[in-house]
């Protein structure tokens, strides 16, 4: 189990995003999603209802988000996610209350790997900007 913890984390600290507008180096946000809750890899229907509820959640705490994609870097793998603007504890919150890992935390063009359901410690993976790749559209995921 632990190799599959440490598998698992190390693929999180590889991840890319794509934005369809490049958000402000200055901005602090949380990057989260609601798809495969617990790493348990679900069905695009599963996974986009999970989404709708998140995105509600969001709505409902009435905070500024955009859509966005966390992608391997040979883009095999992605998952829709959200770019929030909350405090990272709040955001830690979000990601427990979705059984998630993890979640991104982005502090001044800061990237951080932040623990959920994971007994990991918080990771800086460094300048954010440098991960993120504009695209005209967010491609489907299925």
């Amino acid at each position: 189990m632990n190799n599959s913890v440490d598998s698992l984390w190390h693929y999180y600290q590889q991840t890319e995003f794509l934005f369809t507008q490049i958000l402000s180096t200055q901005l602090s946000f949380a990057i989260i999603t609601a798809y495969n809750p617990k790493g348990q890899v679900l069905s695009a229907c599963q996974n986009g209802l999970l989404d709708r509820k998140l995105q509600n959640e969001i709505n409902s705490l009435g905070l500024p988000y955009r859509a966005m994609i966390g992608t391997s870097q040979d883009r095999t793998y992605m998952e829709k996610s959200w770019a929030v603007a909350i405090d990272k504890a709040g955001a830690i919150r979000l990601g427990c209350l979705f059984n998630q890992n993890a979640i991104y935390y982005v502090e001044a063009d800061n990237l951080q790997l932040v623990p959920c359901l994971m007994a990991k410690e918080e990771t800086l993976l460094g300048a954010f900007s440098p991960r993120v790749n504009r695209v005209l559209e967010l491609p489907d995921i299925e």
